[in-house]
């Protein structure tokens, strides 16, 4: 039984940090997700809406709701975690 683990090229697909054009940063392509990561800057990633289900990210959407209930101060989802912290929790559910 062999392990498959995804190249680099799908990883990259799958976690886009947005650009920083501000006419660009509204879009959002369908079955995607924007999140707003980080402690005192905040980056904007675009993540597809799978990741909602998984576990480790649904302990981020209930620390977010403790944190900001449902006011989110950056218009969209703010997660509260840096951005390393966020990155390595994405990667591990790509490769599930």
């Amino acid at each position: 039984m062999a392990i498959r683990l995804p190249g680099i090229p799908h990883i990259k697909r799958s976690l886009r940090r947005s650009p920083s054009n501000k006419e660009e940063t509204s879009i959002v392509p369908r079955g995607h997700i924007a999140v707003y990561v980080g402690e005192s800057q905040k980056k904007r990633f675009v993540v597809p809406l799978s990741y909602l289900n998984h576990p480790s990210f649904q302990d981020l959407l209930q620390q977010a709701e403790e944190e900001f209930g449902f006011s989110h101060p950056m218009g969209g989802l703010t997660i509260p975690c840096d951005e390393d912290t966020f990155i390595n929790l994405t990667t591990r559910v790509i490769t599930l």
